[in-house]
């Protein structure tokens, strides 16, 4: 069997990720600091023999080392997550993203792994040419803004890979995902499905951030994970960019009514300022649609659900977490 890393593997994607390779018959070693990840998203893995998990960061250059040696791909995904961390904490986003990214390519360079790297639409800033290719430019805000430290720091993960694959001939992928939902994502980070959800199960009045005429596409995390495990067996995805997402475009605004709806909620909706909700002068993306043709035409990706599937799954699972179900 071919032995995979994962990094982040106890994550939302990371450990959906696990699950699928270990059903399609990899050996799957996952690592994680926890810092954000959790242990019970992957308590169904302990049991199985084609699993392991190891508790640590991949900043640790011996222990990197030896799961590199041991692995014949690795599926870097361990980074800092969500809107509200990184305007919180720049500088951990900004260590954990490139000093991460750094450290696995370095290390898998020495063994000659094949690395994806996840990466994020975020790369493509301020840009209003909708919808996003892979070789569309990218128009960053002002460094005066925490808020960009994210999409930046991606964006060098990304120039690293490439460059370790056009300087060493490393067979490395670049994933840029968008908005990725599903069963076990966290909303204390800013997500906003798991936020609304919850919001909308306690009755909550369900806080939309600016006037909720931003749009996004949300990507069930079945389809995110069927478009890692296609790129990565995929001998020509290597040295290349993808975008990985879904092309149903929504509002925050209707997709917060149709929460509502799906859950039989009376929450009211609340528009709440960005300045209130992360930091003054915050700056939001207005339309995140990607051009999903590239990715479609090599391996035939597309969505297979619809956003209102992906949330009657995400709310099915937190009426269970909540006891409601």
């Amino acid at each position: 069997m071919t032995k995979v890393l994962v990094t982040g593997g106890a994550g939302f994607i990371g450990s959906h990720l696990c699950e699928a390779l270990i059903q399609q018959g990899f050996s799957v070693v996952a690592i994680d600091d926890l810092s954000t990840g959790r242990q019970e998203n992957i308590q169904c893995l302990r049991s199985s023999p084609a699993f392991q998990f190891v508790r640590e960061t991949i900043l640790n250059p011996q222990v990197l080392d030896r799961l590199c040696s041991e692995a014949d791909l690795v599926i870097h995904l361990a980074a800092a997550v969500g809107v509200k961390l990184i305007v919180e904490d720049p500088v951990f986003t900004i260590n954990t993203n490139i000093k991460g990214t750094e450290a696995v390519l370095n290390t898998a360079n020495r063994y000659g792994c094949k690395v994806l790297i996840a990466s994020s639409s975020e790369v493509y800033g301020k840009s209003e040419k909708v919808p996003f290719h892979e070789d569309d430019d990218c128009l960053m805000g002002p460094t005066s803004h925490s808020r960009w430290a994210y999409a930046t720091s991606k964006a060098v993960d990304e120039f690293l890979g490439l460059a370790y694959y056009r300087q060493f001939g490393l067979p490395v992928v670049i994933m840029r995902f968008f908005n990725t939902i599903g069963p076990r994502q966290t909303g204390q980070y800013g997500m906003v499905v798991p936020r609304l959800i919850r919001q909308a199960l306690r009755g909550e009045p369900l806080e939309v951030y600016g006037d909720g005429e931003q749009t996004r596409c949300f990507a069930d995390v079945c389809d995110t994970v069927n478009a890692i495990i296609g790129l990565a067996q995929h001998p020509q995805a290597v040295g290349q960019v993808f975008n990985v997402g879904s092309t149903e475009e929504v509002s925050i605004n209707e997709l917060a009514h149709l929460i509502i709806r799906l859950t039989n909620s009376r929450s009211e909706i609340r528009h709440i300022p960005y300045d209130e909700a992360y930091a003054p002068g915050f700056e939001d993306m207005r339309r995140r649609v990607p051009s999903i043709e590239k990715i479609q035409s090599l391996i035939g990706y597309r969505a297979q659900r619809t956003l209102r599937e992906s949330l009657m799954t995400v709310i099915k699972y937190e009426k269970a977490r909540l006891g409601t179900g």
